[in-house]
C-alpha cells in the first residue's frame, strides 16, 4: 500500500491535463498518480495512454459529478493518505510533504495547502484560499477570501491553523475515515460535498488544518464557470442539503432564517439584473423540500454517530454582517473574539 495517492477526477479537461499534469509528476515524487476520468468524451484517456503510460487511469461508466465521481474511483485505491487535486492546479516544489507531515496527528482527518490564483499568483483563489470557515448562519468564507473579496498574499495567513473545513480543490484526507463515513454524499453532485464531508467528521471529533507551506495556484472555474446560474443553484441547495442533515437545535428556524436571507439574496440578484440566479435559488429550495424526508433520515444517521462536535472554525457572527453593512474585506478585521471555541 503507497502512503499517499494523488486523485485527479477529470472531465472533458484534456486541456488542463496538458498544462498542469507535468508539475504534478515533477514535483510529487513517490506519490501514486491516478487520473479517474469521469467519462469524458474529449479523449482524455487516449491522452493519458498516449502520453504519460505510467499514469493509473480509473474511468468511470459515467459522469456523476464531483461527489460520485471520487466515491466511484476512491473504492479502487488502497492507500494510506487520499490527496483530492483538481485538474487546473499547478503544483509547486516539496508542495506534498507538509501535508504528509500535518497527518502524523492521529486526530487530524485531512488538510489542505495555501490555493493561490494562478491569474493572479500574489491572490488567495476562491476555492479554499488559506483554510475555510463557516458562520453561524452557515455561509462558508476563507482566510484570504470572503464572498467576492480576494486578498494579497503578504505572509499573513502562513501560520498553520485549525479550520472547519478544506477545499475540495486539494484536499489531503485519511483513506480509512473517508471510506468510514461514507465519501460525499452523492446527492450533492457538486460544489459543498468538502464541506459537508467535514462537517461529518467534526461531529466524531476529527480535526482538519491548513498548511500554508504547501503552495499551489488554482485556475478555477474549469468545469463550471463562477458565475454560473447552474453553480449557483447547487451552492444554496447544497448549502441547505448541509444544514438539515449536519445542524443541532431547532432545524425549521434555521431553515426559516435562510430563507430570508436567501430571499435578500434574491433580490439582490433581481436588482442588478441577473434574473436567472434568482430562480436558481427559487429551485434550490424547492429541491430540498422535495428531498427533505431523505435529508431527515441522513439528519438521523449522523446524529446516531457523533461522538463529541469539534466546533473550531465556527464563526459566532454573520459573515454577510460583516461584509455587505460594516465593510469588512479581510479576514484579519473580523472580530476574532467571535470564532469558537478559545
Amino acid at each position: 500500500m503507497n502512503e499517499v495517492a494523488i486523485v485527479i477526477l477529470n472531465w472533458n479537461g484534456k486541456h488542463f491535463l496538458e498544462k498542469f499534469l507535468p508539475s504534478v509528476i515533477t514535483h510529487s515524487t513517490g506519490a501514486r498518480i491516478i487520473v479517474a476520468d469521469n467519462a469524458s468524451t474529449d479523449h482524455s484517456v487516449d491522452f493519458l495512454k498516449n502520453t504519460y503510460p505510467s499514469i493509473e487511469i480509473i474511468i468511470n461508466d459515467s459522469n456523476g459529478g464531483f461527489a460520485k465521481g471520487y466515491n466511484d474511483a476512491l473504492k479502487f485505491v488502497d492507500s494510506k493518505y487520499y490527496l483530492l487535486l483538481n485538474s487546473d492546479i499547478e503544483v509547486t516544489e516539496n508542495w506534498l510533504s507538509p501535508l504528509v507531515d500535518a497527518m502524523k496527528d492521529p486526530q487530524l482527518a485531512g488538510c489542505q495547502p495555501k490555493v493561490l490564483s494562478y491569474q493572479h499568483q500574489t491572490m488567495f483563489e476562491h476555492a479554499g484560499a488559506a483554510g475555510g470557515y463557516l458562520d453561524r448562519n452557515y455561509f462558508p468564507f476563507c482566510r484570504g477570501r470572503i464572498f467576492d473579496k480576494f486578498e494579497l498574499d503578504e505572509g499573513q495567513y502562513n501560520g498553520e491553523t485549525e479550520i472547519f473545513w478544506t477545499t475540495g480543490a486539494a484536499m489531503m484526507i485519511r483513506a480509512e475515515i473517508f471510506h468510514e463515513v461514507g465519501g460525499f454524499d452523492e446527492s450533492f453532485f457538486a460544489h459543498m460535498e468538502e464541506i459537508d464531508l467535514c462537517w461529518r467528521l467534526k461531529k466524531r471529533g476529527y480535526s482538519f488544518k491548513a498548511i500554508p507551506s504547501s503552495k499551489i495556484y488554482h485556475v478555477g472555474g474549469g468545469t463550471l464557470p463562477y458565475l454560473s446560474p447552474q453553480k449557483t443553484y447547487l451552492n444554496f441547495r447544497n448549502s441547505l442539503f448541509m444544514i438539515v442533515k449536519n445542524h443541532d437545535g431547532n432545524l425549521f428556524i434555521k431553515l426559516f432564517h435562510r430563507l430570508v436571507l436567501d430571499g435578500i439574496a434574491g433580490v439582490r440578484f433581481l436588482i442588478i439584473g441577473k434574473w436567472k440566479h434568482l430562480f436558481s435559488i427559487l429551485r434550490a429550495h424547492i429541491d430540498m423540500y422535495k428531498q427533505l424526508s431523505t435529508l431527515l433520515q441522513k439528519r438521523k444517521q449522523i446524529k446516531a454517530t457523533t461522538t463529541h462536535f469539534n466546533s473550531t472554525g465556527i464563526y459566532n457572527g454573520s459573515i454577510l454582517w460583516a461584509r455587505y453593512f460594516k465593510g469588512v474585506s479581510k479576514f484579519s478585521q473580523l472580530n476574532q473574539r467571535l470564532f469558537i471555541p478559545k
